[in-house]
């Protein structure tokens, strides 16, 4: 089990990011959270197998169709046991 934190940068509000994430998340069998932070990025954290986390990862850095990712920061975290996905 691994947790970690996400930070996207770019057009990434107003595309579906968070919902297409947590349809993912889902299908993966990971828990975790996805946000619209105020300065315009989109913050998640994912907690699961790893290579179940890494294949979210590599969605965060492509987006969704409509978004334009700029840059993503990857923190690694101690996993909280978290259960399921959450949009916030």
């Amino acid at each position: 089990m691994v947790r970690r934190r996400v930070v996207v940068q770019g057009h990434v509000q107003g595309v579906g990011f968070r919902y297409s994430l947590a349809r993912a998340a889902e299908i993966r069998g990971v828990a975790g959270w996805a946000t619209n932070r105020p300065d315009g990025t989109l913050e998640a954290v994912f907690e699961g197998e790893p290579e179940a986390v890494e294949s979210l990862l590599r969605l965060c850095r492509e987006g969704p169709r409509g978004a334009g990712v700029e840059r993503v920061e990857v923190f690694d975290e101690q996993p909280e046991g978290l259960t399921s996905f959450g949009i916030r």
